[in-house]
């Protein structure tokens, strides 16, 4: 045996031992990264309640165990807040199901044509009541969407007569009749569609419902005029982001991959825009704006879009005062029919700072409960035990659950019981956050 075969010899049978230490170095590494990406050491809890202590707000409360009960989201991959998104924003629902509804048409002034989709109740509410749930979806939403089908089925079953509106140009098969789409705060469809059903059903009570988009555009329609809470009973929001402008700038942060997603969404928005070319830019005798398409096709964000096409519907001077106007910050303090705001904290597209909103508002506004969950992501509030989820997500009931306690408590309460019974005044009310008293 040479020398050198003595070293081969004594060296080998130490190689796969620090083979075996590199796998184990890489399988604790890929775990790690697993485990942190998916959040599972995470813990559950209830949501975290902002709110004052009103009798309406405690019957609330005791009425609808999903504000105070955990929410538990399937455990693999339930907190993340990404997957919880990507999961909704690609799949929508899980089986989602096929109401079966009628599309009205509302002619307006300026000659677009309004679209909603009407689906009866498949029974009769529990409070015996007419009850209509006046839902708008998220930016470039409508009633086909598998989210919005699987919440009006369960809503049609619980005894809800549904009207989803369908944002101008989001329906792919359906024309534009005049050189405008929707836009981040345009209030004139939503306010058309609350017309016919106020004119058509003159007995029923409303339900106020708006997801993301939807959110701000139903909480900026009941505080622009008071005449717009009228029969309404209650609004709730999911998921919105209260302030355009303050969000901007959010929107061009990496962190939580907003930004990524920003392009995502702008993408989405080109598509739309583009397949109603010839309507919006050309074509049409009565033109809104007219600009060179080449800043479309290379916007990288929604800001881009915003700036050199949305805000121009309307005439804004800048894309300032576009996001100014369009938001609900400056209506919602107005609204003064019960209101519940739902966001979650690992929500990807709604930065925490924008959270200071709602919550801020509760504290001061008795008709307010501000609910925020640990998980869920944008618009997903699946639940689940393991890695399969459930159909209905916490979200379609807590809307639901807070409806019927709204109904509960118009049906049961005294009928002279007044505003200040009810706790909807100021004076002498405390607010409740974390399970502590707030002064105001």
């Amino acid at each position: 045996m040479t020398p050198h075969d003595s070293d081969v010899s004594t060296i080998s049978p130490e190689l796969p031992a620090m083979f075996d230490g590199m796998k184990l170095a890489a399988v604790a590494t890929v775990l790690y990264i697993i485990v942190r990406c998916l959040n599972l050491k995470s813990p559950t809890a209830p949501p975290d309640l902002t709110y004052q202590d009103t009798p309406l707000n405690r019957f609330l409360l005791k009425s609808c165990p999903q504000l105070t009960k955990e929410y538990i989201p399937p455990l693999l991959w339930g907190k993340s807040g990404h997957l919880q998104t990507a999961l909704y924003g690609k799949l929508g629902r899980v089986n989602s199901p096929h109401p079966s509804g009628v599309r009205k048409y509302l002619p307006m002034q300026d000659g677009a044509t309004a679209t909603f989709d009407l689906f009866e109740p498949q029974g009769d509410h529990r409070t015996g009541d007419d009850i209509t749930m006046v839902i708008c979806p998220g930016i470039g939403n409508h009633s086909e969407k598998h989210y919005i089908r699987t919440f009006v089925d369960y809503a049609q079953k619980d005894g809800y007569r549904c009207a989803v509106l369908n944002h101008l140009g989001a329906l792919p098969n359906i024309e534009l009749t005049s050189p405008r789409m929707f836009t981040y705060g345009c209030t004139w469809e939503f306010a058309a569609m609350v017309g016919y059903i106020k004119r058509t059903y003159p007995q029923t009570q409303l339900m106020v419902v708006g997801f993301s988009l939807g959110g701000n555009i139903v909480c900026k329609f009941l505080g622009e005029n008071s005449m717009n809470q009228e029969r309404v009973l209650c609004c709730v929001s999911v998921c919105q982001g209260y302030s355009a402008l303050r969000a901007q700038e959010t929107f061009l942060q990496w962190d939580q991959f907003r930004r990524f997603y920003n392009f995502l969404m702008a993408d989405n928005m080109k598509k739309i825009i583009l397949s109603h070319r010839h309507s919006l830019f050309g074509g049409n005798p009565v033109k809104t704006i007219d600009l060179d398409l080449g800043p479309l096709y290379t916007a990288t964000s929604l800001m881009q879009i915003d700036d050199n096409i949305m805000r121009k519907f309307h005439g804004h001077s800048s894309l300032k005062e576009y996001y100014e106007k369009e938001s609900c910050v400056h209506y919602i303090h107005n609204v003064n029919v019960p209101l519940l705001l739902v966001n979650s904290a690992d929500d990807p597209l709604v930065h925490e700072s924008l959270l200071t909103i709602p919550r801020t508002l509760a504290a001061k506004k008795p008709n307010v409960i501000f609910s925020l969950t640990l998980h869920g992501g944008h618009l997903g509030f699946f639940e689940g035990a393991v890695l399969f989820p459930q159909p209905l997500t916490w979200m379609d009931k807590v809307i639901v659950g807070y409806a019927n306690a709204m109904c509960q408590w118009e049906k049961q309460k005294p009928p002279l019981l007044t505003r200040h019974d009810q706790g909807l005044t100021p004076e002498g009310i405390r607010a409740h956050s974390h399970g502590r008293i707030l002064s105001l």
